[in-house]
């Protein structure tokens, strides 16, 4: 087994005021019986941590950010022998982990289908306060609580793995497709808003075997993106003089029909409002783009849903049996050449972690990462 040397104390980021993440030193923590230590090797900034960096609208300050991570177990308390699929988990591994459910309510003991949806469910990387040091990806080491859900992923390199966490946000939404659409190959899917969720959103689309997909979003650069991934057609919708001229081209994509179901990716109100016009009658429509509240979209409840009978659901984080599936997908995304990795655009060290939020609000990249070299 492997054994590594710890050092006494390491460094943690700490959002402490709006735009204001400090480097702190800190005691190494001590490891329960059912907890684990983890030696960060990368994670990535997710749009849910530029919005508590920007103006804190979960009121979680302070709070070390951080969940789309991977690393190394260094420490293992001793009731810890696998990880959440069964499989044996050792110092030296390999992991990820995400959700942490309360474990005693009604949704827990009950529900474990939505387990997700736990009301005092937990997620590392978004747990407030000062007590919660080391529980947040953005250091140079974690702690998995007792309770925590974890997974073994050896068999993956790092980029893949800072990947795993919004692939497995992706594979939820399509999972709640499925209960309003039946994909086939033919099927005319469109994706608005490339960001790394809707551009890995449609990798997986693709990867499932769908041909017709369109990417929608105003950047010719996240476009790009979109075609290596496996769109087959991509609208700018700033390249026309109507927004109805925009959604004409993609009825022309679709034998004239419109898209048989569209996913919206962006969290923008405006974006969500337009959305439905791309949609056939008969059609469908996801809605994972908003886990922050960015104010109102308005709809004609008419021509957007009673004329055209759209079909809607949406779509919150994910569970455990997700990520799993993402491992999957990521791998088979990797074995059929899509540069998937490229999404990672940009990495950073830890003490340029306020850099690189900056970075990420500017838009100039896709994925942006912290990486401990």
């Amino acid at each position: 087994m492997a054994k590594f040397d710890l050092p006494a104390k390491a460094k943690v980021s700490v959002l402490t005021g709006t735009k204001k993440i400090e480097i702190l030193e800190k005691e190494l923590p001590a490891i329960g019986d059912d907890e684990v230590l983890v030696k960060v090797e990368g994670c990535g900034i997710c749009g849910t941590d530029v919005h508590e960096y920007k103006g804190d609208p979960f009121g979680y300050i302070p709070v070390q950010l951080g969940h789309e991570g991977t690393g190394t177990v260094v420490k293992l308390g001793k009731n810890v022998k696998t990880d959440y699929t069964g499989k044996p988990l050792a110092v030296g591994d390999k992991v990820v982990t995400g959700l942490k459910p309360c474990g005693v309510c009604d949704t827990c003991k009950n529900h474990p289908e939505i387990i997700h949806l736990c009301n005092n469910g937990e997620i590392f990387g978004l747990m407030p306060g000062m007590d919660h040091l080391f529980n947040g990806w953005f250091g140079e080491y974690i702690k998995i609580n007792a309770g925590g859900v974890i997974f073994n992923v050896s068999d993956m390199d790092r980029d893949l793995r800072i990947l795993i966490e919004p692939a497995a946000v992706i594979v939820h939404a399509v999972e709640q497709a499925k209960q309003i659409f039946d994909f086939k190959f033919n099927s005319y899917v469109l994706v608005q808003g490339c960001g790394p969720i809707g551009l890995l959103l449609l990798n997986f689309v693709r990867c499932l075997g769908v041909r017709n997909i369109i990417a929608v979003d105003m950047d010719d650069r996240r476009l790009a993106m979109a075609k290596k991934l496996g769109a087959k057609e991509v609208v700018n919708p700033s390249k026309f003089e109507k927004f109805e001229d925009a959604v004409k081209k993609v009825e022309e994509l679709t034998e004239g029909k419109g898209a048989e179901c569209a996913f919206q990716c962006t969290g923008s109100p405006k974006a969500a409002s337009s959305v439905w016009k791309y949609v056939r009658r008969g059609g469908s429509l996801v809605e994972l783009g908003f886990f922050v509240n960015a104010g109102d979209a308005v709809i004609n409840p008419h021509l957007d849903i009673c004329n055209k009978e759209i079909k809607v659901i949406g779509s919150w984080t994910y569970q455990a049996k997700d990520w799993v599936q993402s491992f999957d997908f990521l791998k088979e995304s990797q074995e059929r050449g899509f540069p998937v990795t490229d999404l990672i655009t940009h990495k950073y060290p830890l003490d340029q972690i306020n850099e690189a939020m900056e970075t990420n609000i500017r838009m100039d990249g896709l994925k942006i990462a912290i990486v401990n070299e």
